[in-house]
């Protein structure tokens, strides 16, 4: 039995009883059974969570609030106020178990300055560790021009954006007559990675160099195109930006990925070696994957015992100042 290391892991949720009715927007995603029991798991900061963070050896966990929350809202002005609420929420869970937990912002991005505002004082006052985006919000993704104000105050921050899955703003054809498609199996993946594009090839990094960005679910699939994407780049249709650089080198300097669902000797040491040992960080994904699955899968991987400490917890340390 391989030897327990120990770990932060980033990409872990909570919920709280004002947002369930948002959360049921991805109730379609998933399995009925599996939707239930998580309400019930993600509203648990006790002995529960504790206990199974304990199990694989996660020492800290940085938890964020399960989507799609206040960006699933049209009304902004109740979007922002609920969007407060919520970081108060977390820093109050924070503060009575500070050596375990930490936490990601949620921002509603409706009203874009007042998105950056929000995450300025979770940062400053609060002491979250960044944010954690949901997708699109009403149509609107993070490539565009209104969204500037937060690139450029998380970059004075220095603390990352982290962008999760959810769906498209509308139901593409290609998903037609096949419901598995549709979440977590395949169509997450294709809109997360998408968005993450959108942003990278609207010049995003060459105005804020210092942005930085997670994805989960080991890079979306990215990593495995990054040659592509550099040699496509060139031949491609013009984008709304100019690139400084070719699109992998924003990937290694802009760029970070957790491990959060995808426990795959295969794909971690692709992520590894197409970003670098000092951008994958761990994750579990909870309570939407098994801790037990994940720590024992990471525990035993093929890695060096430096490339493990990095994954396990140095990167996570280092990024988010812990």
């Amino acid at each position: 039995m391989s030897a327990i290391t120990r770990k932060i892991a980033l990409e872990e949720h909570f919920m709280m009883p004002e947002f369930i009715e948002y959360f049921q927007k991805v109730a379609a995603n998933i399995d009925p059974g599996l939707y239930d029991k998580a309400v019930d798991v993600l509203q648990d900061f006790g002995e529960r969570r504790l206990a199974a963070m304990d199990a694989i050896g996660i020492e800290r966990a940085v938890l964020s609030l399960s989507g799609p929350g206040v960006q699933a809202e049209f009304d902004t002005a109740k979007a922002v106020r609920l969007a407060r609420r919520a970081n108060d929420f977390l820093a109050e869970r924070l503060a009575e178990s500070p050596s375990r937990y930490d936490g990601f912002a949620h921002l509603a991005l409706q009203e874009p300055g007042a998105a950056a505002d929000e995450l300025e004082r979770a940062v400053r006052e609060l002491g979250l560790r960044g944010a954690m985006i949901n997708g699109q919000t009403n149509g609107a993704y993070l490539d565009d021009d209104r969204f500037s104000v937060l690139w450029e105050r998380a970059s004075d921050l220095d603390v990352p954006i982290y962008i999760h899955p959810y769906n498209p703003p509308d139901v593409p054809y290609m998903y037609r007559n096949h419901p598995e498609l549709w979440g977590p199996l395949w169509s997450w993946t294709v809109e997360t990675g998408n968005h993450a594009l959108r942003i990278l090839f609207a010049g995003v990094f060459d105005r804020y160099p210092n942005a930085k960005l997670i994805l989960g679910h080991m890079g979306e699939a990215l990593p495995f195109q990054l040659w592509r994407f550099d040699s496509r780049w060139p031949i491609s249709n013009s984008g709304p930006a100019a690139l400084k650089l070719k699109p992998s080198e924003y990937f290694k300097r802009n760029f970070w990925c957790t491990t959060a669902g995808v426990c795959s000797d295969a794909s971690l040491r692709c992520a590894i070696d197409a970003l670098g040992a000092d951008r994958v960080m761990f994750s579990v994904d909870y309570p939407f994957e098994r801790p037990a699955v994940a720590g024992e899968w990471i525990d035993a991987a093929p890695l060096t015992d430096e490339e493990r400490a990095k994954v396990c917890s140095e990167n996570a340390k280092s990024l988010l100042k812990l």
